[in-house]
This record gives C-alpha cells, structure tokens and sequence, in this order.
C-alpha cells in the first residue's frame, strides 16, 4: 500500500473491513421509520427548544426565512450524504466517505471534526436540558440549588453585572447572579457547575451502552412525545399571534438574520447521524437515503412554523432566553401549557441526547477499525454487542465539560467543524461522478448539468453584489468571504471543463457562504482542536493505519 497521506480505501475495501471486523456482529434492526425517528429526534432536540430564542433576538421574525435557506443547503448536503450511504453503507458517516473519495488525511480531518461536532452538539444539548429541568423542578414548587445548575461563566459575569452602578439585569441574570453569590467558596473558588447536565449524560450513555434495541425503542418513544408537544404549542399559540409582531418582518436587516447562522444551523445538524447507524440498519442502502430526506423535510416545515408562532406571540426582542417556548406561553398567561413544554421538553430533549450518544462511539469505532485510533475503540461488548469503550469515552467527554462551560460557548464552536465536514462530503459526490463509481450507488444525486450554470451564477452574483456596493465591505467586515468568492470562480472553470453535476456544487457554495457568517474566534478554536488532531494523526494513525 501507498504510504501517501492521501491513500485512499475503495468502495469495496471500505465494505469489506466492515464485514471482517467485530462490527459485522452489531445487531441489524433498524428500519426506515426507526431510521426517520432518530433523524428527527437528533435534528428537533435543543435547536427549537432552546436556540431558536436566541437567533429570533437578532434576526427578528425574519429568522424563518433562515431556516428556510439553511434547509436548503441541508437538502443539497443530505443528498449527497443519501448517496455516499447508499454506497458506502459504513457506520464513519462523513469519516468513511471523506477516505473513499479524498484520502486518509481528509478522512482523518473529518472525523476528528466530527469528534468536535457530536461531542460540543451533546454538551448544548445537556446543559439545555438542564434549563428546562430545573423550570420543571419550580413549576412544582422545588427549588434546586443554583450554582449546582448553571455554568461557571454565565453566573460570573451576570455576578458582575449586578455589581456595575446602574446595570439594568434581566430575569435571568438576575437568578445567575444570585447562584453566584449563594455558591459555597474553597479560598479563591466558588463551588459552580452544572449537576443536571452531567447526570443526564451519564444516564443516556449507560441506555446507548446496553444496546441500540432498546436505544431505538426509547427514541421512537421520545419522539412521539416531541411531536406532540411541537404541535401543541403551534396550535396554542396560533389564537395568541399578534401580526403587529411580525413588523418590522427584518429589524436589523439580512446582516441581523445572519448572525443567527450558527445558532439556525445547530438546530438542523443531525440528520448527517443516522449514517452512523448505517451497519445496525436492515437495508441501509434503501433506508437511508429516505429516511435522511424525510426526516430534514418534517424538520423544516416545524421549524418555520414554531418560529412565525413564537415570534408572533411575543416581540422578538424577548425571546433571548433559554426556554423561549415556556417564556412565551407564561407571557401570555397560559401557566398551563407552559409547564406542559417544560415537562415534554425534558423527556424530549432527551431523545436528540441518546441520538449523539449513539454517533460518535460509531465514529471512533470505525476509525480505530482503520487503525487511525487504538484498538480499543473498535472493541464490541460480547452481551450487548455496541462499542462498548467507545461509548463510556463518549460519556466522560460530554459530561466532565458539560459540567462548568457556557451554552453559548459550544453553539458557535460546532458548527465550523460540520460546515466543513458537509463540504467534503458535496465534493466527494464530484469525485464518485468523475471516477464512475455512482455507478454502484443505489441512490444518487439528481444531476442536473452545471456546465454554464454555475458560471453564470457567480458572475450574476459578482455583479450584483458589485453593483450594490456591498462586496467589498462583507469581505472587510469578514475576510473569510474572500475564500467563498474564489472557491466559486474555481468551481466554475471546473464545472465548464468537467460538466460537474449542480446540486453538489450548491452544497458546497452554500455551506460554504454559511461558514463564512462564524466569527474568527470559532476557526480559531477549530484550527486548534485541528493543529491537535494532526498531532496525533502523525504520531500514531499515519503510522499504524491499515492502509500503510
């Protein structure tokens, strides 16, 4: 074999290892409708109970449009992810399609991106879970200690605030405060941490370590109950909507819907997970691909209506909680419902917890069935056959942090990770067309032929934003930009020369565009985890892969 960092596997080795490894004993039950259930309990989890407030601050009622636009770039991206599943039917998701098509480094990259993405995603959620258990837990008259249910930072500087003459605290802010200064102190410390959130992931790693039998029993279950909720609040707060709320529709204009992007854009990652699941399924190669579509649409038409709803209800400038959908029925004077959501919010949280849970232990497992990682990740528990180290690894990185650090924090720091992972996985479907391998694919992207049309885009686009006077202060308010507008004038000389199929390159555009809205601090701390990853790839993965 190549000792090339960009050694690739082929579509038939990826298979085979799967095959020959101790993964091949994962127990096959899940179809379709298992499949669909955790798509939408991994997609519909922290994003509309949580973030969805704090993007509408900013963006106003405008942010359903956001939503809109970024399950557009999720469509062009789950089409290219159906396809790579209907190939590659291997748990790596991304990891495994990266190695097909790109080589060993990218592979590599991208899962530990992933890492990154499934780790952070599972730390948002917990800690929103948190919130909402603690509501719960006052609705019935208990109080829970808070500085053993918030983190370290927020109580700190909302503590500060309330120290600064003639700071005006939100409610919020003023609990915060308050469990700051309550916290018992060890000399220079103040015992604070976030109980709940810990405990929860530890309790939902032990269900993913028993077994996916009953982790899918339990997410269908959770489900249910999200939906239910989900469909309650719409066809409350519907009596409730003041159209009056919906004007300004754009308060701060595109620039204010945008910032919204990371904060959108985590409450849609997640259907990307069910690919992890692809060597527990009964017919991946069929059931993916459906399950990944329907699940992103079901997602999305409840997402734009529980945004026009909540914005609706109350004005936007409100919704910057971290349990908007409780806030506005409480505003509204509707206790009843709102203590409902808090209750359903808890259990429904939940099941967007387990599907992570179960991402990322397959991840590592795939990686070190490659010998990129140790040996030990891949090592299957005998009784109830799941990646048995893998998954307690999964539980300890999840809770230890979600212990002491801000939601905020981990919202904008996950995205970079899988906006980059959703571009390879668009260009790998170039790469499969160039080399005729979507020839094995049992689904594929619609090709629709880019020859001209990508071109024309990016100089109609050019010109226009041009002609608006808007291009050169974007790319000074956000320089990264710069790498959008040459990415697309390349891939228009390569779609003209090598009839590139269109709807891949517009998943590479958009995510792409998206990842350009993150500010400098999240590539930062990206390029760190990334310069660490590289570290140990050269150390030990380039070494003791399977393919040197």
């Amino acid at each position: 074999m190549s000792d090339s960092i960009f050694r690739r596997k082929s579509v038939n080795q990826a298979v085979g290892d799967a095959d020959d490894s101790n993964s091949s004993h994962l127990v096959k039950v899940l179809g379709v409708r298992d499949l669909t259930s955790l798509g939408i309990a991994a997609i519909i989890g922290a994003g509309i109970f949580s973030t969805i407030g704090r993007a509408s601050v900013n963006g106003g009622p405008a942010v359903s449009l956001l939503f809109v636009f970024t399950a557009i770039a999720c469509v062009f991206t789950a089409l290219s992810y159906a396809q790579f599943a209907s190939t590659v039917p291997v748990s790596g998701s991304a990891y495994t399609y990266a190695y097909v098509s790109f080589g060993e480094i990218f592979a590599w990259i991208i899962g530990w991106a992933l890492i990154l993405e499934y780790a952070v995603s599972n730390m948002v959620v917990a800690i929103s879970w948190s919130e909402y258990f603690t509501s719960m837990l006052t609705g019935f008259g208990i109080q829970f200690p808070g500085y053993l249910s918030t983190d370290y930072g927020s109580a700190a500087a909302a503590f500060e605030k309330s120290q600064t003459a003639g700071a005006v605290l939100t409610g919020g802010e003023q609990l915060l405060a308050q469990a700051y200064a309550a916290a018992p102190t060890f000399g220079d410390l103040r015992l604070i941490m976030d109980l709940p959130a810990g405990l929860i992931t530890v309790l939902i790693t032990a269900l993913v370590y028993i077994g996916i039998k009953e982790s899918r029993t339990a997410s269908n279950i959770l489900v249910v109950l999200k939906l239910g909720v989900i469909l309650l609040v719409i066809a409350a707060g519907a009596f409730f909507v003041k159209p009056a709320n919906w004007s300004p529709f754009a308060p701060n204009g595109i620039s204010g819907v945008l910032s919204g992007v990371a904060s959108v854009f985590f409450a849609f990652i997640g259907f990307d997970s069910i690919s992890t699941t692809a060597e527990e399924c009964k017919n991946p190669q069929r059931d993916l691909p459906k399950a990944m579509i329907y699940c992103l649409i079901i997602c999305t038409i409840l997402y734009v209506l529980i945004t026009l709803v909540l914005t609706g209800m109350v004005n936007y400038k409100e919704l910057g909680v971290d349990d908007p959908l409780a806030y506005v029925f409480q505003k509204v004077g509707m206790d009843f419902v709102a203590g409902v959501i808090s209750v359903s919010a808890v259990v429904a949280i939940t099941s967007a917890l387990l599907v992570y849970q179960l991402g990322q232990p397959r991840i590592w497992m795939t990686m070190s069935r490659d010998g990129l990682l140790w040996p030990a990740f891949s090592r299957i528990h005998p009784r109830y056959r799941t990646p048995s180290f893998a998954t307690f690894v999964t539980g300890a990185l999840v809770a230890i942090p979600s212990l002491f650090l801000d939601m905020q924090f981990f919202i904008d720091l996950t995205s970079v990770g899988t906006f980059f992972a959703f571009i390879l996985v668009c260009g790998g479907i170039l790469y499969l067309d160039a080399k005729g391998i979507s020839a094995q694919s049992k689904f594929k992207v619609p090709y629709v032929n880019g020859k001209f049309l990508v071109g024309l885009g990016f100089v109609g686009t050019l010109v226009w934003a041009y002609a608006s006077g808007n291009l050169f202060s974007a790319m000074e308010e956000k320089p990264l930009q710069i790498v959008f507008w040459l990415v697309w004038a390349t891939l228009s000389v390569l779609s003209f020369l090598r009839n590139f199929s269109l709807l891949p390159v517009l998943g590479i555009l958009t995510n792409l565009y998206l990842m350009t809205e993150l500010g400098l601090s999240n590539w930062r701390i990206f390029g760190i985890w990334l310069v660490i990853g590289l570290v140990i790839y050269f150390l030990y993965g380039y070494r003791k892969s399977k393919l040197s």
